[in-house]
């Protein structure tokens, strides 16, 4: 462009030299100026053609860094986004479960050809399985159990994020089997610096990750260190509240939501079930002797020795003092005579060093009571298992008594 004004100036002043010049003739100097003024024209075109194609490039890198720019603007709308519905899926529960089946979701969900996702929680410098889901949509299925110079591990130890961008070349999955491809990450979930565990996601592409998947990824795993910490703070403090302090059992207030819950699922599936009131016999003579020290080592003892044997769908729970209540859920008369019939005679095998080396043993009295047959609320089930209980110690230590109430062979007093 320099070039060309150059030259425009040059005809220019030539054109002037002419106009000056008095001993041209007139028609030598029109044919000139004619000649001079076609080639100035086109100069000036070819200076605004220039202009106007530096223009145009300058308008086209505009175009470009503006386009750029509402990319990049709009993948951090779409990544503020993202962030907002972890917030709120992540905070909405405070279950520790549910908080962990919408971590392992949400990071799915970021990715873009992922193959599965996996959470486990550190504890005692030990992982635990806490959640995972894979493409297919199967939940909870881990792939294997993390090994200790795995991927998993490596992570949990160093507190550092792992990319293996190929899993069938990295050292790290040298024993994986052969049709473990793709890519993987591992990211530390992280509370104050502190681990308190690990989320994986694989992919079924090589190459790794994009800047902006790893950004979306860290946020979820600060966003699920939190509400992992939450839930399991709010884990602890309810087992706290539902837990005997002695024994290690539910407690009373643990039993009344469990007794509540039974008899709205006895109404509306129509089955029965049973409450047993029991009560240790010559606890208290323990007590008198050796104190509630020693008192409280026999409770917990002995009350967890019943516990064992019992069915998942069973509840047993610390009343007061020594005395425990079992809910046995969909049972019918018979089956809870048997049930008991056998607590009964599993507590004259159990026995307990006292300090003194002599060897204490307990005995058990019981009562039952069922729903809907002996009582309509929770209250009044309680209240005739109790009753029965009271009969049962009253008729001989060691029995076990169906409420009153019931009509057949069990309306009676049963050593």
């Amino acid at each position: 462009m320099d070039k060309i004004d150059s030259r425009l100036e040059i005809l220019d002043q030539a054109r002037r030299m002419l106009l000056e010049e008095k001993n041209s003739s007139s028609t030598e100097s029109e044919n000139i100026l004619k000649l001079l003024n076609v080639l100035i024209e086109a100069a000036e075109r070819s200076t605004d053609t220039n202009q106007t194609a530096e223009q145009g490039r300058m308008i086209a890198a505009d175009l470009i860094r503006n386009q750029a720019l509402l990319l990049t603007l709009k993948q951090q709308a779409d990544e503020l986004d993202a962030l907002k519905k972890l917030s709120l899926n992540l905070t909405s529960s405070l279950d520790l479960q549910t908080v962990l089946e919408a971590v392992v979701a949400e990071a799915m969900r970021l990715v873009r050809n992922a193959h599965s996702a996996h959470i486990f929680l550190y504890i005692n410098e030990k992982l635990e399985f806490g959640a995972s889901l894979n493409q297919d949509g199967a939940r909870n299925k881990p792939i294997s159990t993390p090994r200790n110079d795995g991927l998993t591990y490596v992570v949990a130890h160093s507190g550092e994020q792992v990319v293996v961008e190929n899993m069938s070349s990295h050292p790290l999955y040298k024993h994986a089997p052969k049709e473990w491809r793709g890519s993987i990450i591992g990211i530390p979930l992280k509370i104050n610096n502190t681990v308190v565990g690990v989320m994986n996601l694989s992919r079924s592409i090589v190459g790794g990750f994009t800047s902006s998947e790893l950004r979306l990824l860290g946020l979820l795993a600060d966003q699920a260190a939190v509400a992992i910490s939450n839930a399991s703070l709010h884990l602890m403090v309810s087992k706290q509240a539902y837990s005997d302090t002695v024994t290690g059992l539910p407690n009373r207030r643990a039993l009344d939501d469990r007794l509540e819950r039974e008899m709205f699922n006895a109404r509306r599936l129509g089955y029965t079930f049973a409450v047993v009131m029991m009560d240790l016999d010559g606890f208290k003579v323990i007590n008198d002797t050796h104190g509630h020290a020693v008192g409280d080592l026999v409770l917990r003892a002995a009350f967890n020795y019943l516990a064992t044997g019992l069915r998942t769908s069973d509840f047993l729970a610390r009343y007061g003092g020594d005395e425990l209540t079992l809910i046995l859920s969909q049972t019918d008369p018979s089956a809870a005579r048997i049930v008991v019939e056998k607590i009964v005679e599993k507590i004259g095998n159990f026995s307990f060093n006292a300090p003194n080396s002599k060897k204490v043993h307990l005995g058990l009295s019981a009562g039952i009571a069922l729903f809907p047959l002996h009582a309509a609320t929770s209250a009044d089930l309680l209240r005739a298992a109790d009753e029965a209980l009271y009969r049962a110690k009253k008729h001989r230590r060691g029995s076990f008594i169906i409420a009153r109430g019931f009509t057949g062979e069990l309306h009676q007093e049963i050593s």
